[in-house]
């Protein structure tokens, strides 16, 4: 919102090139205000513009800059200004950005860092990549059970500037084995002679640097934490996970499954920044499978040929039949898999969910199915069929698929997350296409089983 009132005079600052005028501006802007300016100038005048900002702001700025322009700014800076950015980055954001730099540019930023960073880029580049230990940063503060309140608070305040967080302060040992952590407040509000062992009582949780980053993004939501310490499998201590970074994986996480379940693959970069040839690659080989599924549905249907041909009305509801199953099915679908990730439910209860979804979809398939036997009898009267046991009964042949289509839908929508997941694939692959795919093909041939069943005796 900031961005927009003050981009009028932005832009004319920079159209009449008053830099000191446009650094008085900026000094008030928050970086997140700053990056999104920055989006829509020319790489040479962005470069200019970050020459205005203090160090620690532009990192900052540079942080909240997309892959892509990072890397056009990264072409244009200087050594010094190079050097200045990745000096301020926190280790984590140096991680993320040597992820997704091009070949050419990844040795130009590495020589640009002092010693100590690319001891510490290399340390987090030796994590599994989605692993915990990628989003870390060792920035935090550690004090030790014997010290007084008094000592402590000196070496806050002593390291405090390079601390990402200064919400907790981890206890060690002399072995650095994590055996606590404290807010702030108690060593503030504590006496300043008694010891750290005297505000502790050993209960806290951890991270697992080796663990996927979805964990940390449940450990953040259940214990409702601004950071989290990270061990290794030793239980030492190794980093510590901000809020900021979880949101960023959170959102990530969500996209993708977003995508999944849209009957695509996961791009690997944002819309905007992937190439159509990407785009079409990622899309194709869904709609290649969704494509043969249709086929089968239609295959399946031509089965039924002479059926359509005796009772020609009974084609009018396919649509309405298998889109009624199908729409059942992707809300089953999009239910579990979001519980399954959120942890609301576990992957082993599938019985429970199957008893649910039975029950559900049979309330939803029975109102579904009497709107549907109603449609019918509705459609009959007004074409001029008589009110007889033959118009009665197409009735009741669209009444029950409706019912049973539904409750199909719905347990093939809940079951299919489960099984995906006991093979070890991504539940979030069971997309809404894929789910109606199946339910089509299972909607066809329990609709005209029963009409074949119910008015072979009447008509055929």
């Amino acid at each position: 919102m900031l961005a927009q009132l003050i981009k009028p005079e932005f832009e004319e600052l920079i159209q009449s090139k008053d830099w000191v005028g446009l650094k008085q501006v900026l000094t008030d802007v928050p970086p997140a205000d700053i990056a999104e300016m920055l989006l829509e100038l020319d790489g040479k005048i962005a470069v200019v513009v970050f020459r205005l900002l203090k160090k620690d702001i532009a990192a900052d700025v540079f942080a909240y800059l997309p892959t892509n322009k990072g890397v056009e700014l990264l072409e244009l800076f200087s050594k010094q200004q190079l050097s200045d950015v990745m000096d301020n980055l926190e280790p984590d954001e140096q991680v993320a950005l040597m992820e997704e730099l091009p070949g050419h540019l990844t040795q130009r930023v590495v020589n640009s860092m002092t010693d100590e960073d690319k001891k510490q880029i290399r340390k987090l580049l030796g994590y599994p990549e989605e692993s915990i230990g990628r989003l870390m940063t060792p920035r935090y503060v550690r004090v030790k059970t014997d010290w007084t309140i008094e000592r402590s608070m000196r070496h806050i305040r002593k390291y405090a500037e390079v601390a990402e967080t200064l919400n907790r302060i981890y206890v060690v040992d002399d072995k650095e084995y994590l055996i606590d952590d404290l807010r702030l407040t108690e060593l503030i509000l504590a006496d300043p002679d008694e010891t750290i062992e005297s505000l502790m009582d050993r209960s806290f949780e951890t991270l697992m640097a080796h663990d996927d980053q979805e964990e940390a993004v449940k450990m953040f939501a259940k214990y409702d934490r601004v950071a989290l310490p990270v061990v290794d499998s030793d239980g030492i201590l190794v980093g510590i996970v901000t809020v900021d970074d979880v949101i960023d994986v959170a959102e990530e996480e969500i996209t993708e499954d977003m995508q999944k379940m849209a009957g695509m693959d996961a791009l690997d970069k944002y819309y905007s920044q992937t190439p159509v040839f990407e785009m079409v690659k990622k899309r194709l080989g869904w709609l290649i499978v969704l494509f043969v599924g249709q086929i089968i549905t239609a295959l399946t249907m031509s089965g039924y040929e002479y059926v359509l041909k005796e009772i020609v009305l009974l084609s009018y509801f396919v649509p309405l039949l298998i889109s009624s199953g199908g729409n059942s099915g992707s809300q089953a679908a999009t239910l579990i898999i979001r519980a399954l990730a959120t942890d609301d439910i576990k992957s082993d209860s599938w019985k429970s969910i199957f008893v649910r979804e039975m029950g559900s979809g049979l309330l939803l398939g029975t109102l579904l199915g009497v709107m549907g036997f109603a449609t019918l009898i509705s459609w009959g009267i007004i074409e001029g069929d008589p009110m007889d046991i033959v118009l009665v009964m197409k009735a009741v042949v669209v009444g029950l698929s409706l019912l049973l289509i539904v409750v199909f839908g719905n347990i093939i929508g809940a079951m299919l997350p489960f099984i995906l997941s006991k093979i070890g694939l991504d539940p979030a692959v069971t997309s809404a296409p894929f789910v109606a795919t199946v339910v089509d093909v299972g909607g066809i041939i329990i609709y005209f089983s029963i009409a074949v069943f119910l008015l072979s005796g009447i008509l055929l």
